[in-house]
């Protein structure tokens, strides 16, 4: 029997107890023994719940216990959790945790710490909820040189960014009916503008590139400034707008942003709709895959913390070999990568426009009329750099959105 000790109570941790009782005996087999909840750390009281009686309030209590062999960091945020967790493998026990706050910030750092220690640390539901990503990067696709990673890694901002298309509704009103379900948080400040998915990009291409990859480096953009008549622009293009978190690398350089992106109907990710998330892997023998399921939720996200468990309790005394060095990755200059972006800029007609100011700053374009809006000039550009279409669009008064256009 293997004692695991689950720090946090709340929608994830109650839903690891869930997932550990309800699955018993699969856990048990698979795990090749018996895993047993010894503790579960929360600093409230729950009164009529089983948990109860195994509750603790004080973590030294699991920390001293040698019986405790893998603690689940479910609490959220990046302290106490990582001293908490740094404590733990320092003592000899694995850890894993979906919290991807702490992974994106000091994954390096607790990696090595494991393996100093013998122990494990995983982490497959900091990104992705329940979709499996973390460990076929990690295991299946080793043989591969992945030069592209894509997701939809929010599902907030994609059910809101499905919602406005599908209904021709305004960001506020869509937001405010996802805080009143549940599928937006009170202060949403971290889903719509894009932090979210900073930190998942971050980690998946610091797995890709065994390398960290620091969150704050990441080119980061949120929804708040797109409307209904952008979406009606991508259907004339026939695609849809997605915020993605995309890493690629060119020249041997790696390139990473968030941004909402028109998306080709041609393409894997055109499809996932609502609060669904996928991502979309790029490898040199593998060619495309893409990973799709819910990108969270009590039981899916709580479904791949006990995996991690699983793997631990199969690999004691054993420590998985990661590469994700504390050596800082080097992003390649922003400004230098090049995008095709829809600009819209407000004018009665036309010719209010003057093309041949557009064609010098842009080179050629492609004008485009979306059904139902007016008073409007839009076109799309060919690939530009990024730094050079900034200094360009400045040139130009009335500029209502710019959104890129890719894959």
């Amino acid at each position: 029997m293997v004692n695991i000790a689950v720090l946090g109570y709340g929608t994830v941790g109650s839903g690891v107890v869930e997932v550990i009782q309800t699955n018993q005996e699969i856990v048990n087999k698979r795990a090749g023994q018996e895993v047993n909840i010894k503790y579960v750390l929360d600093l409230r009281e729950f009164e009529g719940d089983p948990i109860q009686k195994i509750l603790v309030h004080d973590y030294d209590t699991i920390l001293n216990d040698k019986d405790v062999k893998v603690v689940v960091e479910v609490m959220g945020g990046v302290e106490p959790a990582h001293t908490f967790v740094k404590q733990a493998l320092e003592n000899g026990k694995s850890v894993c945790t979906s919290n991807k706050e702490m992974v994106a910030k000091y994954g390096a750092e607790l990696i090595q710490i494991a393996e100093d220690n013998n122990v494990n640390f995983l982490y497959e539901a900091s990104v992705g909820g329940g979709i499996p990503i973390i460990r076929p990067l990690t295991s299946s696709l080793t043989c591969d040189d992945i030069t592209e990673v894509s997701g939809i890694l929010n599902g907030t901002t994609n059910y809101i960014l499905t919602k406005m298309r599908d209904e021709g509704a305004a960001f506020a009103d869509v937001l405010r009916e996802a805080q009143e379900k549940g599928y937006a948080e009170r202060n949403p400040e971290a889903d719509i503008e894009g932090y979210d998915a900073c930190r998942k990009i971050a980690i998946l291409t610091s797995l890709v590139c065994g390398q960290q990859v620091d969150y704050e480096d990441v080119h980061t953009e949120g929804i708040t400034k797109i409307t209904e008549k952008d979406f009606l622009y991508a259907k004339a293009l026939k695609g849809s707008i997605k915020l993605l978190g995309t890493y690629q690398r060119m020249d041997g350089k790696a390139y990473v942003m968030v941004a909402p992106m028109i998306v080709s109907e041609k393409h894997p990710l055109y499809h996932v709709d609502g609060v669904f998330n996928a991502i979309f892997v790029h490898g040199n023998m593998l060619d495309d895959a893409m990973f799709y399921g819910r990108g969270a939720g009590k039981l899916p996200t709580a479904s791949a913390v006990v995996s991690d468990v699983v793997d631990e309790v199969k690999h004691m005394g054993k420590n998985i070999m990661q590469i994700w060095e504390p050596g800082k990755l080097e992003l390649g200059n922003f400004d230098e990568w090049k995008h095709k972006f829809l600009v819209r800029i407000q004018s009665a007609d036309i010719d209010d426009v003057d093309m041949e100011d557009v064609k010098e700053a842009f080179g050629d374009v492609l004008y485009i009329k979306a059904p139902g809006v007016e008073n409007e000039t839009a076109f799309v550009t060919t690939p530009i750099e990024e730094g050079k279409f900034r200094e360009a669009i400045q040139k130009f008064s009335g500029v209502l959105n710019t959104v890129r256009v890719g894959f």
